[in-house]
């Protein structure tokens, strides 16, 4: 079993910075991909970005240019560093980790248990 712990997040004024992190903990696994979604209510979860073991990135359009996403593969830790907020990225933070593990390996997608970002205009 993985679990994964959210820090960060809060209340930002628009323009505004905040960044969360993510980490991974349990035994015997390792990470593949990871990621941050973000939901509002009533609406469906949406992916902000994702970065493979190996650091490659991948942004949502609308978040691209304000937003990076890095990993601590040595910590098992996720961050997404959010820049120039606006109140449209209002929303409950999650992060998501796909991992190996078990004998013969095999893949599970675990998510945190999100984190509230408010911008305020």
């Amino acid at each position: 079993q993985v679990q994964l712990v959210e820090s960060g997040g809060g209340l930002v004024q628009a323009g505004g910075s905040l960044s969360v992190s993510c980490a991974a903990f349990g035994n015997s696994f390792s990470i593949n991909d990871m990621g941050w979604y973000r939901q509002v209510p009533g609406k469906q979860r949406e992916l902000v970005a994702t970065i493979t073991s190996g650091g490659s990135t991948n942004y949502a359009d609308s978040v691209k240019g304000r937003f990076s996403i890095s990993r601590d593969n040595a910590k098992n830790t996720v961050y997404l560093q959010m820049n120039s907020l606006k109140p449209e990225d209002t929303a409950v933070y999650y992060c998501k980790a796909i991992v190996s593990m078990g004998t013969p390996r095999h893949q599970y997608q675990y998510w945190g248990q999100g984190t509230q970002v408010t911008v305020s205009s």
